[in-house]
């Protein structure tokens, strides 16, 4: 089982967007600073999760949720959870 994820920043509401095979474990490594790229910008909420049977599914999804129509999706997707967050940054 593979999972796309999305984080969200408590610093400053920015959005990150993953995938991994361990749901679990890996938002965890991000809030720890284990990742560079998110290390900044920490700690994280996860805010959305999708579980996939194929891990090139799940790359897939996670490619697509990073394009421009992927963050309009999320945007539609989140609509209610991000109505009232003024520091959103997709």
């Amino acid at each position: 089982m593979y999972f796309v994820y999305i984080l969200q920043s408590e610093k400053d509401g920015r959005l990150y967007i993953g995938f991994t095979d361990d749901i679990t474990r890996r938002p965890n490594e991000h809030n720890e600073g284990k990742s560079l790229a998110t290390e900044p910008f920490r700690p994280y909420t996860l805010i959305y999760y999708e579980a996939l049977l194929n891990k090139k599914d799940a790359k897939a999804r996670e490619r697509f949720l990073k394009s421009g129509w992927g963050r309009r999706s999320v945007k539609k997707i989140l609509k209610f959870y991000f109505s009232g967050q003024p520091n959103l940054r997709l």
